[in-house]
């Protein structure tokens, strides 16, 4: 992670890849203290979502053009290293089925891991890249985002994300649904604004007209539908709905979008302009929308500032984390405790178990904050409680494989080691991802009293299989319970191969 206080050189490199349904997006910017300084993009249209098969499997060419753009993505990213580049894939990553091994392919390809981010997620990040975009004279913002797969609703005001939804629409499903062919008629209009419009029905009370003071639109098809209305003339300046209306007549007067000619219509726009206004539309109907502007900022622009809110140690899982503890109404004391205690243990075996970044103990911190969080539904079985909450919840901040990760961690750190549960882990060795379940099971033993009083001294060490925790004698005689429960803790770790050794050691004079 780079040190601020480093005056020793430029500011670092980072990057953001968006995998998008119907593009592929990357910026590179330097990220000052203070600022995040655009120096490159680029774009290439892969259409994954067009690739997306009946039995929603990706087919091969879809496959191909994917990884060969990220083969040259790939070109600039290797160089920088981990932690300075955000990948993520959205909504045909989350759709998709059997998409294990391409995941695999794509990181290869890109040199860096990819998080596929659930829509909400998207939403957060979408929202991030408007507040830094637009005006912020302009009050609270409805922000629509429709992608190639999925089309987000946003509700914020100043930097404060208030509502979030996402619905799996876009233009490239929605092209390729009703307008099969590139042919345009009345009636594929008229199913295509309906079907959409089914689909936003049940967020009108959310994002009811008085809800919000302006409209902004964050995607590819705002962008190309408002240069194509000022183009024509349809309008003086942003997406109204009297221009939706003419060039939805103009498209259909057409009858093929290969016989489309409008200014400001860029030919990769072309094959998907048709489901991204359909789906426009229905969005200007049922939220009785009559003026959009169409912004700068998206999913690529807030992946930077989430990774610059990152370098400078203001990451948005902790404050997710926080407010989950707040919410649920976990035992702070007890967590930081167990949190103390679980980094030390860490900090005495990352070398010997080859651990080198900052992110397993990110998650022996979030697991330790988190580790009593089901206990807000039940005592009993209380772990699976919590792995639920976290597994299912909305986290701002967390990608997938994060939420995986620490819902393992909290699911593990009492009872039965499940093998196959460990399987689980998402870009994280196995073996390391074990290791981290194994130190928190051991803080929240050694803290199983809730003693307020300083812990002992410990001395951990590992070597193979085996780990060897050295605790102050009179310390142990005085609590058998956890004396007990060391005990125990053997006997479950030894069904897994690993052996416990627990050793008294005197107190210093």
């Amino acid at each position: 992670m780079f040190d601020w206080s480093d005056n020793s050189g430029d500011p670092p490199l980072g990057a953001a890849v968006d995998l998008g349904s119907n593009s592929f997006h990357m910026i590179m910017a330097q990220l000052f203290s203070g600022e995040v300084r655009v120096i490159d993009r680029q774009r290439e249209r892969v259409r994954l979502a067009g690739g997306l098969q009946d039995n929603r499997e990706l087919d091969k060419k879809s496959r191909r053009r994917a990884l060969a753009c990220l083969e040259r993505f790939g070109e600039q990213l290797r160089n920088l290293p981990p932690g300075h580049v955000r990948v993520v894939g959205t909504n045909t990553f989350r759709k998709a089925r059997r998409i294990g091994s391409f995941i695999e392919s794509c990181e290869k390809a890109i040199g860096h891991p990819i998080d596929v981010i659930s829509g909400i997620e998207e939403a957060r990040l979408v929202y991030l890249g408007v507040v830094h975009s637009s005006a912020p004279r302009l009050g609270r913002r409805l922000v629509i985002d429709i992608g190639g797969g999925s089309t987000e609703f946003i509700l914020g005001e100043g930097p404060e994300l208030i509502e979030a939804e996402s619905i799996s629409i876009g233009c490239v499903s929605y092209s390729r649904r009703f307008f099969p062919d590139g042919e345009l008629t009345r009636d594929a209009f008229k199913q295509a604004v309906t079907a959409a419009r089914v689909e936003f029905q049940e967020l009108v009370r959310t994002f009811r007209p008085s809800s919000w003071d302006a409209c902004l639109g964050s995607s590819g098809t705002a962008h190309a539908i408002e240069s194509i209305l000022c183009e024509a003339e349809w309008s003086t300046g942003g997406v109204t709905a009297k221009g939706l209306r003419k060039l939805r007549k103009a498209l259909i007067a057409a009858d093929s979008i290969d016989n489309v000619q409008l200014g400001g219509l860029k030919a990769d726009r072309r094959p998907v302009l048709p489901g991204g206004l359909a789906i426009l539309l229905a969005a200007f109907e049922t939220f009785e929308i009559d003026h959009m502007m169409a912004t700068a900022g998206g999913l690529r622009e807030g992946l930077l500032y989430d990774l610059h809110g990152r370098f400078q140690h203001e990451d948005v899982r902790d404050r997710t984390v926080w407010s989950f503890v707040r919410r649920f109404q976990v035992d702070e004391a007890q967590s930081l405790r167990v949190e103390a205690t679980g980094l030390q243990l860490l900090g005495q075996v990352a070398q010997p178990l080859g651990v080198t970044d900052d992110y397993p103990r990110r998650l022996i911190s979030w697991g330790a904050r988190l580790h009593e969080v089901g206990l807000a539904i039940s005592h009993v079985g209380y772990h699976k409680h919590g792995e639920y909450l976290i597994r299912n919840a909305r986290m701002d901040g967390f990608a997938r494989g994060d939420q995986v990760n620490l819902a393992l961690l909290v699911r593990l750190h009492r009872k039965k080691l499940l093998p196959e549960i460990i399987d689980e882990f998402d870009h994280l060795d196995r073996q390391v991802g074990l290791w981290l379940i194994i130190l928190l099971r051991l803080a929240v033993l050694l803290h199983r009293s809730r003693d307020t009083s300083p812990p002992p001294s410990l001395e951990i060490s590992v070597e193979g299989l085996t780990l060897e925790l050295g605790v102050d004698s009179k310390w142990l005689e005085e609590r058998p319970v956890t004396a007990a429960d060391l005990a125990t803790e053997a006997s479950i770790l030894a069904t897994q191969g690993y052996d416990l050794i627990v050793v008294g050691r005197p107190v210093p004079e």
